[in-house]
Order: C-alpha cells, then sequence, then structure tokens
C-alpha cells in the first residue's frame, strides 16, 4: 500500500471481529461459492492510485471499455478512497452485497483471507489468469498465508528506497548514497544545518511508520510475531528497531521534530522543496513531478542496511502494493477470472503501472523499457531480491494500527524532548501487544 493511508483501530479490530466467520459479497448476498448467474455485468471497486479519484477514472475507463470490447462484460466502476476502503470491504463481507473484483492494500491479505470472503487462488484458478510463473515470487509471498492458496493476485507493485537530493549532496562534499546506516546518520549529520534536515520521516503515518520499523525489525532480527503467529511486538529486537527510528528524532536529531506529526505526505513536499535531502519512499517519481522537482535532482538507492548484514538482516523494504481479489460469491464468476487475466496482463501491466509509476508484478512487463529508469530500475531490484511481505497473519491489520500508533506516540514524546530510551519504547510496545485481540 501506498504511505498515506491510515486506518481507524477500532474501527478495523471491530469489524475484522464480525467478519472472522463471514463468507463473502458479490452481486447480491450469498451463503458462498460463485456462480455464472449475471454472465455480462460485474463491478469493480479499485483504490485510489492517482491524483485524485476523477484522475482514477480517467485511467481506468478507457481500460475497462476495452475489456468490455474483447468480452462483452460491462464493468460498473468505483474508486473508494483508501480511508474507506478497508471498512467498505469488511461490511461488504458481514453483508454479503458487495463488488464481484476489487483492489486491497497487499498488507491486508491473510487479515481477509481470514474471513473467508475471498476467492482462493489454487492452482487451477492461476491457471485460468495465465498461470502463478508469471508473477515475482516477492510479490505472491505478500497475497496470503503461508502454506495457503492466495486470496489475491499482484497489480501494483512498489518497494521503498533513499531518495536523495543530488545538490544538496554535492554542496556538502557526499559523492555517493549511503549504504549503512553508519553512513546514512554520518551524512544526515554533515547535511542537517541552516534549517535543513539530513532527513525526513512521516511520523504521524501509521501504515508509514509499520513500514519503517518492520524492514528495521528484519534487520535487527525480529519479526514481530513469533513462529506460531503470536505477537512478539516488545522483544529486544523489536524495540532495538524501533529505537532506531524514534532516535532520527529523539537521538541522532537528523530529522526535524515537526516530522512527529506529518502524516499526508509532508515529508514528499519538504523533500521536493529542498527543506530536506534524503527520505525514504515508495515509487515517488510522479509525486515529486508533480511538486516541480525534476529527475535528474535527486537519486534513488537501496535503503542502508548495517554493515555486513546479509540473509534476512540485509532486507532493504517491506513488500509493498495493491492485490486484485474476488469475492468467493459473485455472481459472474468466468468473467471475474477474465476481468483478473485482463489487468494483469502484459499490455494493461505495462500501461496501468507507467501510469501510476508503480513496478509491474508480472515479470515479462517489467522488462519493458518504460520501467528501466534508474529509480525504477533500483526499486525493482530492491522489490526482487531484497525485500519481505509483513507477517501474512489473520491479524495483520491490528499490528499495523497498535504498533504504527506506538511508534507514532513515541516520535510525538521525542519531538516534545521526553527521552527515549529501551524502556519506554519497551512499553509503549507492550501495550500495543496487550490490545491485540486473541488469534
Amino acid at each position: 500500500m501506498r504511505t498515506s493511508r491510515v486506518i481507524a483501530a477500532t474501527a478495523v479490530i471491530a469489524a475484522l471481529t464480525v467478519t472472522a466467520t463471514a463468507c463473502g459479497g458479490g452481486s447480491t448476498s450469498g451463503s458462498g461459492g460463485g456462480d455464472n448467474s449475471a454472465p455480462k455485468t460485474l463491478t469493480y471497486w479499485a483504490s485510489n492510485q492517482g491524483t485524485s479519484i476523477e484522475n482514477d477514472k480517467q485511467v481506468l475507463e478507457p481500460e475497462l471499455r476495452k475489456f468490455e470490447a474483447q468480452t462483452g462484460i460491462k464493468v460498473s466502476l468505483e474508486v473508494v478512497p483508501w480511508s474507506d476502503l478497508l471498512n467498505r470491504i469488511l461490511a461488504a463481507t458481514a453483508s454479503g452485497q458487495g463488488p464481484d473484483v476489487l483492489n486491497i492494500g497487499n498488507t491486508w491479505s491473510a487479515s481477509l483471507q481470514a474471513t473467508g470472503a475471498l476467492l482462493p487462488f489454487d492452482e487451477a484458478t492461476f491457471a485460468k489468469i495465465g498461470g502463478k510463473d508469471r508473477f515475482l515470487p516477492s510479490t505472491i509471498a505478500s497475497a496470503g498465508a503461508a502454506g495457503k492458496d492466495p486470496a489475491a493476485v499482484p497489480l501494483y507493485s512498489m518497494a521503498y528506497g533513499l531518495y536523495y537530493n543530488k545538490k544538496m549532496f554535492a554542496a556538502a562534499g557526499i559523492e555517493k548514497a549511503p549504504a549503512t546506516w553508519d553512513e546514512l546518520q554520518a551524512d544526515a549529520a554533515k547535511l542537517t544545518t541552516g534549517g535543513k534536515f539530513g532527513l525526513g520521516i512521516e511520523g504521524g503515518n501509521v501504515s508509514e511508520n509499520v513500514h519503517q520499523v518492520f524492514t528495521l525489525g528484519k534487520q535487527h532480527g525480529a519479526d514481530f510475531f513469533d513462529a506460531a503467529g503470536k505477537p512478539a511486538f516488545d522483544s529486544p529486537n523489536a524495540v532495538a528497531a524501533v529505537k532506531q527510528y524514534v532516535d532520527f528524532i529523539a537521538k541522532d536529531k537528523i530529522a526535524a521534530p515537526g516530522n512527529a506529526e506529518y502524516a499526508n505526505n509532508q515529508t514528499l513536499s519538504d523533500f521536493a522543496t529542498g527543506k530536506t535531502a534524503m527520505m525514504m519512499w515508495q515509487s515517488a517519481g510522479a509525486n515529486l513531478k508533480s511538486q516541480g522537482m525534476n529527475p535528474e535532482d535527486y537519486g534513488v538507492a537501496p535503503v542502508p542496511i548495517p554493515a555486513g548484514a546479509t540473509g534476512d538482516k540485509a532486507v532493504k523494504s517491506m513488500v509493498a502494493g495493491i492485490n486484485l481479489s474476488v469475492f468467493k460469491n459473485t455472481k459472474n464468476l468466468d468473467g471475474s477470472l477474465q476481468f483478473v487475466k485482463f489487468m494483469t496482463s502484459n499490455e494493461e501491466q505495462k500501461t496501468l503501472n507507467s501510469t501510476y509509476g508503480s513496478i509491474p508484478p508480472v515479470k515479462e512487463a517489467g522488462k519493458d523499457p518504460v520501467f528501466a529508469t534508474p529509480d525504477l530500475t533500483t526499486l525493482n531490484d530492491v522489490l526482487s531480491n531484497s525485500s519481505a511481505p509483513l507477517p501474512q497473519v489473520a491479524n495483520e491489520s491490528q499490528f499495523e494500527t497498535l504498533v504504527g500508533t506506538a511508534v507514532k506516540n513515541l516520535l510525538a514524546a521525542a519531538a516534545a524532548g521526553k527521552p527515549t530510551t529501551d524502556d519506554s519504547v519497551k512499553a509503549e510496545l507492550t501495550k500495543a501487544q496487550q490490545q491485540m485481540p486473541a488469534s
């Protein structure tokens, strides 16, 4: 998912509890199991990927007309804001009233899979859309719990990179992007001067906080859940990861205290206007261009890792992106799968991902020269070789909200001048863990 999406904790937890045994949506209510009683129509809930709801309609409507011309199936489109999408989906699973096909944030995959509302993509179902092997393995790993048939297929993919301002680097005498955290801290200290800061973070954004501390957690050897799927938010390694992130404001002072309140992409604006020299972000090129920053003015490198790190401790990003799901009790099962095949075809993958500035999860589409820009080449390599999906457990959505909020609280305290210690971090994470519902 993109980083500006924040979920209300109580709504998510309550809704997931209500729908834990729900059987799905579709064009009309039902008790599970799709059919083909409405073969000429489909409803599609799309997530807001563009600059506005209207922009998404302008992008998607011509593609849906192509699909109608090819199949005779008319698609009714609704673009749903991210602030509403999860609760809309959960209400649909509870009521049995929902779309045939929908976008979901890939980090929600296991949580929504647990409701039983989504069509499993088993081997036979994958064969109907062209096969599982067409997709990058890392993106399939973010489509449902391990050991189960995925509840979705990847549609748009993203990864985090370290964006850096070339002019600010040159003025500070820094010749290349930092590859380790020690290098980043040293470079950021040089760049923090004259009211400008070396690093920008989006500390008021719950989802952004989780994405960042998850990657740091992998680097510290923390997974936030144990092998049995039980929360381990306050393990020593998790505490170390969260403290490293909070210390960008608290101890290192390389990020502005005001960043603790950023929740609406202010980090992007600060970077585009030269107020900060670096940021860790997903596929930011289109947004930076819209704010007047030229591609030649910045570079993109992998997010740093600890010196000498290998294996999981060299993970540089969570697997970010949007998945495409089918409600299990759709009234146009064959048409829904035709639509998924269409949207994940090489041609549509090139068209849509190039428009939105994302990375195709379909391997062949990703080879197109349009995705060979320096920034996307870097991000594609990270996605393919050094990224990991967020925990694919049924309570993943609650994890995002509770841990993301804990980090937000710690950053706010740091910005207010309160000391950040291992004990203070552990206390906040323990409180988050205690609020997790039973599995």
